[in-house]
């Protein structure tokens, strides 16, 4: 009975021997062959993993004596895997220091399989980007510096040439505004505020775009204080003056919905004096003249920038407001001069357009004309006509009536005519000029609505209208141009549409030389289609009294004789209020 346990213990413990020699077989094995699986392992099971992340992070940071402060090397930032990407220069944010950590992963090929090749690739990906960014980051503050968004003339106390001038790089635009801190002096205490422009081709002097003239004393006219805006070209000369204070009468239009000069100014009041040791109030016997502007007093005067004009505040209170003058333009000025007997303290322009202002005013595919793609049907093509030098009011189209839906989905095509256009078939054509404002969606609508498909006039249609004998007028015909005393029916030129067969016989006479000449052109379009009728074209002519051919009606369709300006603020009310909507 004894000898059946022995054997199982003997048994066992040939079971144990064999178990322990093999196990010495492996370590001996991995011990000889697999060291870095060893140090692999001796990290995993380590009390401190991380601690070699310390140790990456103790390292030292090597500046560069070539570089910005913004800009440092990082010791040993590459992998130790043998490449070299060369000596990269990164910039010194804290989230770059993990390369150091990647190089100890790198080291542990066994470990994180392909992992060189993907620390390596992630890590040149990584330089490129902040390499990317810091050269993004350099050409920005160069356009900031460029185009600055504000320009400071502080603790200003001598002038240059005895005026003080401050630079304004990239000209103003509407939401600009200069602000002049300083106190009118006490020997006359006149003094004058110039927004001075860049000289215009062809002229000798450089323009100025608002002459600010504050008189406290010596008026000629008036004797007392008052305020003289103006504007100045060398081929024109000094343009009419806006006084302040002003009748009744010159004070009816308003700039921006503002006065053009304050009913304040000017006029008597009687001074209240407070005293907080007197319960009684006193009250001046003699009366005073408000003005905005006094003698040894600190005044702080901002000019701001409006749609229509440029508005002086003084003392945070509106005082004047004066409308731009034909051909001056708020962009154009390139400088703001202070001149007279005025002790300045400061001044600011702020709300300048920096340079990426205005490469983002001119976003590009945005003002392109939209692309005509091939064999889709088009309704409706816009010619504009326009000459070479009125760039001004292009870019005024093409970033207000060209931005409507139809014409940006190719519906409707607008192309300015400032040399030969041809190429585009549509069905309808119609004709207006670079000073108009086209509303796209109602032109359109109403074309539509009218299905005439052949024969078509639609505008502003004058039935009874002959030509003007009087040399002097602009639209002067003389007996031989047009002998007869009436002209056949036309539309006027600001907007008027015809159908495809009228520009295809058009076109035709002209390419066979048959199309007889006139110089103005929307009566010669009519000219020209009664001749067809006459040839047997059924003619069909439609008006609509809301194209407006002498300016600009609420309610409108189309607008005529617009300044860039209005153009811009009439795009922007009918956007807020989907209203056509007039701003001059």
């Amino acid at each position: 009975m004894e000898t059946i346990p022995q054997m199982r213990v003997t048994k066992r413990l040939g079971i144990v021997v064999l178990i322990v020699f093999f196990s010495l077989l492996i370590v001996h094995h991995l011990i000889v062959n697999s060291s870095a699986s060893g140090l692999y392992r001796y990290q995993v099971s380590n009390a401190d993993p991380f601690a070699w992340l310390s140790d990456s992070l103790e390292k030292p940071v090597a500046q560069n004596p070539e570089n910005t402060p913004e800009e440092v090397i990082l010791a040993d930032a590459s992998a130790s895997n043998g490449s070299d990407s060369g000596n990269s220069t990164l910039e010194g944010f804290q989230w770059l220091h993990t390369w150091n950590h990647m190089k100890q992963l790198a080291n542990i090929s066994n470990g994180l399989p392909h992992a060189n090749e993907a620390i390596d690739n992630a890590r040149t990906a990584w330089e490129n980007l902040t390499i990317s960014v810091h050269n993004s980051s350099s050409k920005q503050i160069e356009r900031e510096r460029q185009c600055p968004y504000s320009v400071r003339r502080m603790n200003a106390s001598t002038p240059d040439n005895g005026a003080f001038t401050i630079d304004i790089p990239c000209g103003l635009v509407v939401g600009s505004s200069v602000t002049i801190i300083g106190t009118p002096g006490s020997l006359s205490g006149n003094f004058r505020i110039d927004l001075v422009g860049t000289k215009l081709p062809g002229e000798s002097g450089k323009p100025i775009v608002l002459h600010y003239n504050v008189r406290l004393t010596s008026d000629e006219l008036t004797g007392g204080p008052v305020i003289v805006q103006n504007a100045f070209t060398a081929s024109i000369g000094w343009g009419y003056e806006d006084r302040c204070p002003c009748g009744s009468s010159n004070n009816a239009t308003e700039v921006d919905d503002l006065e053009q000069c304050n009913s304040m100014v000017g006029r008597e009041e009687k001074g209240t004096i407070n005293s907080k040791h007197h319960l009684n109030t006193k009250k001046s016997d003699n009366p005073s003249t408000y003005f905005p502007f006094k003698q040894g007093h600190l005044a702080i005067a901002t000019l701001r920038i409006g749609l229509q004009g440029i508005h002086m505040t003084v003392d945070g209170k509106h005082i004047t407001s004066f409308a731009y003058r034909a051909g001056l333009e708020p962009w154009f000025v390139t400088d703001v001069r202070v001149s007279g007997d005025f002790k300045l303290v400061s001044a600011i322009a702020s709300g300048l357009p920096t340079s990426e202002d205005l490469e983002n005013s001119y976003n590009l595919p945005m003002l392109k004309s939209s692309p005509i793609t091939e064999g889709k049907d088009v309704d409706l093509l816009i010619g504009i006509f326009s000459t070479a030098n009125n760039f001004k009011r292009r870019m005024a189209i093409r970033r207000t009536w060209m931005q409507y839906d139809a014409v940006r989905g190719g519906v409707v095509v607008v192309r300015f005519f400032v040399g030969l256009t041809s190429g585009v078939s549509a069905k309808y054509l119609m004709k207006t000029d670079d000073d108009a404002f086209v509303r796209v969606d109602e032109i359109n609508s109403s074309v539509k609505q009218l299905n005439v498909s052949h024969g078509l006039l639609y505008g502003r249609i004058n039935s009874d209208s002959g030509p003007h004998r009087n040399p002097e007028s602009k639209w002067y015909i003389s007996p031989e141009e047009w002998p007869e005393e009436k002209y056949p029916p036309w539309a006027h030129g600001p907007g008027y549409v015809v159908s495809q067969d009228i520009a295809k016989a058009i076109k035709g006479w002209y390419e066979t030389s048959h199309l007889k000449m006139f110089k103005l052109e929307d009566v010669a379009m009519g000219i020209w289609i009664n001749e067809m009728k006459k040839g047997g074209l059924h003619v069909q002519y439609k008006t609509d009294e809301r194209i407006d051919s002498d300016g600009c009606k609420d309610g409108y369709i189309v607008a005529h004789y617009q300044e860039p300006r209005h153009i811009l603020c009439m795009w922007e009310k009918f956007l807020m209020t989907n209203q056509a909507t007039c701003c001059n």
